[in-house]
């Protein structure tokens, strides 16, 4: 058995090798010739698999160590009988934990007050589950939209986009990318927010129309923004525009990376029945690395900065980025992951 992965993927060299030849490569690098004698593929986003990429080749597993699929063409695959299985949800905690730093540095910075706020998430799946938990423990007004679940669940716990563009001083999107998503933060989006909102974009650089963004930058408190269309190769005046900048890192948390390793290894093991493999997960004995709890109850605003920022000082990796814009890639792949916190 061969499997071609992406050198990238942390905690993953030496686990299969006793179970099949693994050759590893950037994962820009894994195109049709790679994948052709390959059994199975470990990927990230950078990697696309579709018709163009696996015909003609021997792939019957795709395991990606990421959330997403979009560079995956998920019908072609399903058609030609090539299984899928993407790391849902391992990174929703070091997500979570960067909307609140950048949220609660900013604010800092721009001296918005943020007692009494409104926090509208678009998109309450893994990620927006945890960033409304936290929005609540610390007593903002939360609006949730997700079209999906309100019409699988009701719809009372949900609200128009409208309605949360209108009422919101926060807005933070966790959506997927796909044709429903593509775009949706536009030039009408942005006309409906409300003045001197701060806009949080974490999922997918795709889902924000960057020249509408740019237009209505004027009318915004601040943007954060991780995800960019056309990534590695990124527009500077959209990095000028921004209160915080980075280059798609804000799930390269520690355990978030476990997390994408782990399913993704599981996955091959129980499509192959390597059943040694089965629960596999990396594992550390550093205490530094292990998530952390934090103390925000009865805190003040600035309080609760200081100690986001002394457990992630996200306006290092901005700085980082605003510095060398054109090492997107290499600040990636070279990234110290950071421990992921939580409250009670």
């Amino acid at each position: 058995m061969k499997i071609v992965a992406d050198t990238n993927i942390p905690f993953l060299k030496g686990v299969l090798e006793p179970y099949a030849e693994v050759v590893y490569m950037d994962g820009r690098a894994i195109d049709r010739d790679a994948m052709q004698d390959a059994d199975a593929v470990i990927i990230r986003t950078r990697t696309k698999c579709n018709e163009e990429t696996l015909s003609g080749s021997r792939v019957q597993m795709i395991a990606s160590a990421t959330i997403g699929t979009d560079h995956i063409d998920l019908e072609w695959c399903k058609d030609h009988g090539i299984e899928v299985k993407n790391a849902e949800g391992c990174n929703a905690g070091g997500v979570m934990d960067y909307v609140f730093s950048a949220l609660y540095g900013t604010a800092s910075r721009r001296s918005i007050k943020l007692d009494d706020a409104t926090i509208g998430i678009i998109g309450v799946g893994n990620v927006g589950k945890l960033v409304e938990k936290m929005a609540r423990s610390l007593g903002f007004r939360v609006l949730l939209n997700d079209p999906p679940r309100a019409l699988a669940e009701g719809p009372e716990a949900f609200v128009s986009l409208d309605q949360l563009l209108q009422e919101s001083q926060v807005i933070t999107m966790h959506v997927p990318l796909d044709e429903s998503t593509r775009g949706m933060a536009g030039r009408e989006f942005f006309e409906k927010v409300r003045p001197g909102a701060i806009f949080i974009n974490a999922s997918r650089g795709e889902v924000v129309d960057e020249a509408a963004l740019l237009h209505a930058r004027p009318k915004l408190g601040a943007v954060v923004l991780d995800t960019w269309c056309n990534e590695p190769y990124v527009n500077p005046n959209l990095i000028d525009a921004c209160d915080v900048a980075t280059p798609h890192i804000a799930g390269y948390s520690y355990q978030g990376k476990q997390n994408g390793t782990a399913r993704a290894v599981q996955a091959v093991a129980r499509h192959f029945g390597i059943r040694e493999l089965y629960d596999f997960a990396p594992v550390t004995d550093d205490e530094a690395l292990r998530p952390t709890r934090i103390d925000l109850h009865g805190k003040s605003q600035g309080e609760i900065a200081a100690i986001l920022q002394y457990n992630y000082p996200i306006f290092t990796d901005d700085f980082l980025f605003r510095s060398h814009p054109d090492s997107f890639e290499k600040l990636r792949s070279e990234y110290n992951y950071r421990r992921e916190f939580y409250i009670d």
